[in-house]
């Protein structure tokens, strides 16, 4: 089971998700995380985890 998790949110960060209104907070972020780890380069085509090279 996942436990849920405490994120300290900056107030920058709190004016943005205001733009977002009407969406959950949570999706809002889960939204940008995996929008982050595509640009990243840590997700492959499919939306998957790719493995960590060693």
């Amino acid at each position: 089971m996942i436990r849920p998790l405490t994120v300290r949110l900056t107030p920058d960060t709190s004016r943005l998700l205001r733009l977002y209104r009407g969406q959950s907070p949570a999706t809002v972020l889960a939204r940008a995380m995996r929008l982050l780890a595509t640009a990243d380069g840590h997700l492959d085509p499919a939306g998957n985890v790719k493995p960590r090279r060693p």
